[in-house]
């Protein structure tokens, strides 16, 4: 098969936003502003870690766990079932502030309402947002969401590569504030039918317009220490927050993820998800794209499997005609694009010397080219110096790889990432 062809349309992304259900306008109090997201997925079992979304759930609570981007007087909830075939049929929710693993503190839990109920379907490929919640949240504070399914939902739209835990129990434990019902079910390292936390203020003002960070496990945070929110994106909202120019950074990544083709278990390409993922937030006004490993890296598996197919070996030219398309739909959106050097992998087993080839190519173009409005060279930031002997074996600095695999970073590793970005091209 070959890669995707570039067209201008995205069927799929368009349609997905044609049936999400349109949120109720804001209130005086002033705009609604995206605090946590992220991308969601098809149910798939992937090779990254074990998860529920095949299976989905009946008579279970489920709560997840978020770290919140910006400061707000209330907030919102917003679900989503992209990827069901069937109304979701939600019987109720909370949410409440975090108090370590499954716990929550009591005082804190509110109860989720949509349009006044405490139960809401969503419709097949439909995504709602709850009414507002009178929590005030500050920004890097952690959030529970916990759903309880009465019935059952069938296969679960969720988000694979989380980094961070999601628990159940059987039984409805949505105002529970202690963590000894959780304890029975191993936890996941994923989120289930959770798409975003929205916030706003009572006065004046709110957070700067948000930065999206789009692209695939390296955006995602794989290797990272779970749980610890030091993923680039997060290490990045941290790097604003100290300079005094706070902004939400929302996590688009998708573990897998490629430019040009789609996959069963990785998520739709780039080019079919990137007017939702990363152009549907209302605020949002810098993307940073760090997206192509994949492209370059899966058709060279040493474990091909239903996940990595199709899998055609793609040209720099065509990653290129990609990362141009992708350009031009955030220029029409007035979003400004910063584009990120991929970051090398050679000690990886999926390393080969075409794909150092192609990575070289596509590195070159986007410094040059000027096609992004601003350029963070991730490559040269965790290169390790060139063995002079095999000058075309680059390898990620020792200090800041992910020892397993050699393809993605530690958490020193993600800090680097977000210390080369530029503050002033966002």
């Amino acid at each position: 098969m070959t890669a995707k062809k570039i067209v201008l349309a995205l069927p799929l992304a368009a349609a997905l936003m044609a049936v999400t259900a349109t949120a109720p306008a804001a209130a005086p109090h002033g705009p609604w502003h995206s605090a946590w997201g992220t991308s969601p997925q098809a149910p798939a079992t992937t090779p990254w870690y074990p998860n529920w979304s095949e299976a989905g759930f009946a008579g279970e609570s489920v709560r997840q766990v978020v770290r919140i981007g910006a400061e707000g007087s209330e907030l919102r909830v917003r679900l989503t079932n992209a990827y069901g075939r069937t109304p979701l049929r939600l019987s109720g929710a909370t949410v409440a502030r975090t108090a370590g693993g499954a716990a929550v503190l009591p005082d804190s839990v509110r109860t989720l309402r949509f349009h006044g109920a405490q139960s809401v379907t969503v419709p097949a490929g439909g995504q709602l947002s709850s009414d507002p919640v009178a929590l005030p949240v500050k920004a890097f504070e952690q959030l529970t969401v916990t759903f309880y399914f009465e019935g059952p939902t069938g296969p679960a739209t969720f988000h694979n590569v989380a980094m961070s835990l999601s628990y159940k129990a059987a039984g409805d434990h949505r105002r529970d504030p202690a963590a000894d019902a959780f304890a029975a079910a191993q936890p996941s390292f994923s989120w289930y039918y959770l798409a975003g936390v929205d916030v706003r203020n009572t006065r004046p003002g709110g957070p700067g317009r948000a930065v999206v960070t789009f692209g695939d496990s390296l955006t995602d945070g794989f290797g990272a220490t779970p749980g610890a929110d030091r993923r680039y994106p997060d290490e990045l909202a941290k790097r604003l927050a100290a300079s005094g120019r706070s902004r939400p950074v929302l996590n688009a990544g998708i573990g897998g993820n490629r430019v040009l083709n789609d996959s069963a278990c990785f998520g739709e390409s780039a080019l079919d998800r990137f007017r939702r993922d990363a152009l549907g937030r209302p605020d949002v006004g810098t993307v940073i794209l760090l997206e192509g490993t994949n492209d370059i890296v899966l058709p060279d598996s040493p474990t091909p499997d239903h996940c990595t197919a199709p899998g055609p070996r793609v040209t720099a030219d065509e990653i290129i005609a990609g990362y141009r398309q992708l350009i031009r739909e955030a220029h029409a959106r007035g979003v400004r694009v910063i584009g990120a050097t991929i970051p090398p992998f050679h000690g990886s087993a999926y390393w080969t010397e075409r794909g150092e080839d192609v990575r070289t190519a596509v590195n070159a173009w986007i410094r040059t080219s000027g096609a992004y409005d601003g350029v963070v060279d991730f490559d040269r930031v965790l290169a390790a110096p060139a063995d002079p002997g095999h000058p075309g074996e680059i390898k990620i600095k020792d200090e800041y790889a992910f020892r397993a695999d050699r393809l993605h970073m530690n958490d020193a590793g993600y800090k680097a990432m977000a210390d080369a970005v530029d503050l002033d091209s966002l």
